[in-house]
C-alpha cells in the first residue's frame, strides 16, 4: 500500500499541473475575446485527439521498462529508451500529417474566416512543440517504468511556471513580444512542451540513479523487432484513449442543439468529474508499473495483490467522491455560475456522476493492470465496443429520442455515460481474470519443471 501509494502521488500531481495549464490556457486567452477563447477550444480539441498516438505509444514503454527493472535486466534499458524515442518520432510524425489536416476540418465545420486564422495559427505554434512533446513523454514514461515518479512532479511545475509567464507575454504582447491573442497560448505551449522536455533529459542526464545505466553512452540504431514490439502495446493504449476521449467529445456535439443552459450544464458536469478522474488515472498509470515490477521480478501473486489494493483505493475514493457529488452538486457548480437554471440541472447531472465515477474508476484500475501484463489489444476491443456501439448509442437513444421513454436530454447522455463504462468495467475484469489465471498457472508450471 505504500509503495503504490508513493508512485500514485506525484503521478497525480502532475496530472493535475497539466489540467491546471489547461485552465490557465482558457482564462488567460478568455480575457482576450471570444474569438480567441474559441480558437483555443477548438484548436486544443483538435491537437489533443491527435497527439494521443503519442502519448499512447510512449505508455507502452512504462510496462516494458518495469518488467526489465523487476527482472534486473539493466543491461537492456538503454536499448529500450532509444527505441522507444524511435517509435515516439514515427507517432509525432503521424500526428503532424493530422494537424496538417486541420484547414480542411475547420473548412467542414464552417467557421468564420477570423476565428479559422486564429485557430489556425494557435495549431500552427503548437505544432513546432510536437518534437519536445515526443521527447518529454518518452522520458518521462521511462523514469515512471522504474518506479521513479518524482520527476514527473516536479517538471510538472516547471511547465506551469513556463506557461504562465508565456501566455502573459504572447497574449497580450508584453515585454516586446508580439500581441498574438489566442495563437499565442499555442505557442506557449510549444515552449512548455520544450522546457519540460529539456529539463527531464537534463535530470536523466546528471542524476546519480542514472549514471550507472549508461542511457546514452552507446548509440542503438532502430530495431524493427523492438520498435514493433513497443507498437504492439502502445497502439492499443492509444486507440483505448482515443475511444474515451472521443466518446465525450461526441457526447458534446449530441446535446449541442438542446441550447446553451443544457450545454453548460453539461460541461460544469464534466468538469469537475474530470478533475476527479485524476486520482483513478493516476491509481491505473501506478499500477501499471507495481505489476510490471512484479512480473517482470517473476511474482504474480505480487502482481494480483497490487491490483487489489489499487481498486480498494480508488473505490474507497469513488464512494467518498460519488456522495460528495451528490450531496453538494448545486453549491459545486456554483462555483462556475449564478445560474439557477444551470446550477439545478448540473445538479441533476452530478448526481448521475456519481454512478459514473464508480465505473469509470473500475474500468480506469483493471485497465491499468492489463497494461501491467501488457495486455493491451483486448482492452482497445472492449473499450471501442463498450464506448462506442454501446455507451455512445444508449446515450442518443435516452437523449434524443422518444424510443424507450420521454427524451432525457442532457440526462439521457449521461445514462449512456455510466452504461459504456460499467460494460468496461465488466469486460476488462473478466478478461483480467483470464489474464490472472494464465499468468499464475504458467507460474505453476514453471515451479513445477523446476522440482522435477
Amino acid at each position: 500500500m505504500k509503495k503504490l501509494a508513493r508512485l500514485t502521488g506525484p503521478i497525480l500531481i502532475a496530472q493535475l499541473t497539466q489540467t491546471l495549464m489547461s485552465v490557465v490556457d482558457t482564462v488567460m486567452a478568455g480575457q482576450k475575446g471570444a474569438i480567441d477563447l474559441a480558437a483555443v477550444s477548438v484548436g486544443s480539441s483538435i491537437w489533443i485527439p491527435v497527439t494521443l498516438l503519442v502519448f499512447g505509444l510512449a505508455m507502452g514503454l512504462a510496462p516494458v521498462v518495469s518488467n526489465l527493472h523487476g527482472a534486473k535486466k539493466y543491461h537492456q534499458l538503454a536499448n529500450m529508451l532509444q527505441q522507444g524515442f524511435y517509435t515516439c518520432v514515427l507517432g509525432g510524425v503521424v500526428s503532424l500529417a493530422g494537424l496538417m489536416l486541420s484547414p480542411w476540418l475547420l473548412d467542414v465545420m464552417q467557421v468564420e474566416p477570423e476565428f479559422r486564422q486564429v485557430t489556425l495559427a494557435y495549431i500552427g505554434y503548437v505544432a513546432w512543440g510536437v518534437p519536445g512533446f515526443v521527447l518529454y513523454v518518452v522520458l518521462r514514461n521511462f523514469c515512471e517504468g522504474l518506479s521513479h515518479t518524482m520527476p514527473s512532479l516536479v517538471i510538472g511545475f516547471v511547465g506551469l511556471l513556463i506557461n504562465i509567464p508565456a501566455n502573459y507575454a504572447f497574449i497580450y504582447g508584453h515585454w516586446g513580444m508580439p500581441a498574438l491573442g489566442g495563437a499565442g497560448c499555442g505557442l506557449a505551449t510549444a515552449l512548455v512542451f520544450w522546457g519540460m522536455a529539456l529539463s527531464l533529459l537534463g535530470y536523466v542526464v546528471v542524476a546519480r540513479r542514472f549514471q550507472s545505466l549508461q542511457l546514452f553512452a552507446t548509440f542503438y540504431w532502430p530495431s524493427w523487432d523492438d520498435v514493433v514490439y513497443l507498437i504492439r502495446i502502445g497502439f492499443p493504449i492509444a486507440m483505448s484513449l482515443f475511444f474515451e476521449v472521443s466518446l465525450f467529445a461526441a457526447a458534446a456535439l449530441v446535446i449541442a442543439p438542446l441550447g446553451p443552459t443544457v450545454v453548460s450544464s453539461h460541461q460544469i458536469a464534466l468538469n469537475i468529474s474530470s478533475l476527479v478522474y485524476m486520482v483513478p488515472l493516476s491509481l491505473s498509470m501506478a499500477v501499471t508499473l507495481r505489476v510490471g515490477f512484479a512480473l517482470g521480478a517473476g511474482n504474480p501473486d505480487n502482481a494480483k495483490v497490487s491490483h487489489q489494493v489499487a481498486l480498494l483505493f480508488g473505490m474507497t475514493f469513488a464512494t467518498v467522491n460519488g456522495l460528495a457529488m451528490w450531496l453538494l452538486g448545486s453549491w459545486l457548480a456554483g462555483f462556475y455560475t449564478d445560474d439557477m437554471a444551470i446550477i439545478h440541472l448540473a445538479a441533476q447531472l452530478m448526481g448521475l456522476a456519481a454512478i459514473f465515477t464508480i465505473s469509470d474508476t473500475f474500468q480506469a484500475i483493471s485497465m491499468g493492470t492489463l497494461r501491467g501484463y501488457k495486455d493491451t489489444k483486448a482492452a482497445m476491443l472492449i473499450t471501442f465496443v463498450s464506448y462506442w456501439p454501446f455507451g455512445l448509442v444508449v446515450g442518443i437513444i435516452l437523449a434524443r429520442s422518444d424510443w424507450l421513454v420521454s427524451a432525457l436530454g442532457a440526462a439521457g447522455m449521461w445514462i449512456g455515460f455510466i452504461a459504456g463504462l460499467s460494460c468496461a468495467a465488466v469486460l476488462l475484469s473478466w478478461r483480467l481474470k483470464r489474464v490472472i489465471r494464465d499468468y499464475q498457472t504458467a507460474a505453476f508450471r514453471h515451479q513445477l519443471n523446476e522440482e522435477g
